[in-house]
């Protein structure tokens, strides 16, 4: 006799016990899913309104401040009418210049020698350790810093110091940046070009860079982002100037930073009003920045 015609209501049975059982998780995992995708929709609904009423606020504010004397005039001195925040705008073109100008090279060249030559080495370890003590130090540290040893020494305040509080903070972000995408590119590229009898420098300098400059350079921009609306550092560094300052940057260098956080704090509504102006230029700056760092980040994916 065959003994399979018995088999079957037994597993039948065992199916139909287990069918009630699983239906209910299914079930239950179906709304865990719709209540988090609920409470992840109204956290993005509220960041999102909050942050454009913010961006509206500035885009508002900032407009009423915005003339061609903003540009071209220095700021007025305290009571006065009308000037600009022009000093203001070139101090910081020049410091954060001379900050990425400063940055770019250390932090490439040392994101370079983690991704291709120490690798895992004890002093890659311990420079990577030390550039991310770097990456999350407050900037008002570095800023305390670069006054004990630059400004205190100089006997007085400069842009020097300030470019250099901000090339502090943009090298560990190159850094990182330049490790990751040199370790991003394959290989076999490395491999073909010591085959061809290229040594390490040359084949570092004509394949893997070029294979990963669009990633470099995003994190250029990335690190120009970041140090072009810093106010802490500058406060140690540079402080502020009303007027134009020395060509040999020594003395107090004007800069937006600092600008718009003295002059929200005042009482004069023409200094607030700059303060906006200030504001709303230096976050759309800001914004292009980000966004050209995307743009070259995707080109070179696409590449």
């Amino acid at each position: 006799m065959d003994a399979r015609p018995n088999l079957a209501p037994a597993s039948h049975g065992a199916a139909a016990l287990a069918a009630p059982t699983w239906g209910r998780v299914r079930a239950g995992r179906r709304t865990a899913d719709r209540a988090l995708k609920i409470l992840c929709a109204l956290a993005t609904l509220l960041g999102a309104v909050v942050l454009g009423s913010i961006l509206l606020m500035l885009i508002v504010e900032g407009l009423r401040g915005f003339s061609l004397a903003l540009f071209t005039e220095p700021t007025p001195g305290p009571g006065s009418e009308g000037g600009g925040i022009a000093n203001a705008i070139l101090g910081s073109l020049v410091m954060t210049t001379l900050g990425i100008v400063v940055a770019t090279p250390v932090g490439v060249m040392a994101g370079t020698y983690l991704a291709e030559y120490g690798k895992t080495s004890k002093l890659a370890d311990l420079i990577r350790f030390l550039n991310d003590i770097l990456l999350s130090a407050p900037s008002i540290l570095i800023g305390l810093f670069v006054y004990t040893v630059m400004v205190r020494t100089m006997g007085g305040y400069s842009g020097w110091a300030g470019g250099v509080a901000l090339a502090i903070i943009a090298t560990p972000v190159i850094v990182r940046t330049t490790e990751d995408m040199l370790r991003l590119v394959p290989g076999p590229l490395r491999e073909a070009g010591a085959a061809l009898g290229a040594p390490p420098s040359l084949v570092i300098r004509h394949v893997t860079w070029r294979a990963a400059q669009a990633g470099i350079v995003t994190g250029i921009l990335l690190a120009l982002a970041r140090i072009a609306g810093e106010t802490a550092p500058l406060l140690f560094t540079a402080l502020n100037n009303n007027s134009w300052f020395s060509p040999n940057l020594m003395g107090g260098v004007a800069n937006l930073p600092v600008m718009i956080y003295q002059f929200a704090l005042s009482p004069y509504e023409n200094w607030r009003q700059l303060a906006w102006a200030g504001a709303l230029l230096i976050t759309v700056a800001i914004l292009a920045l980000s966004i050209t760092a995307r743009v070259f980040l995707r080109g070179g994916k696409a590449r």
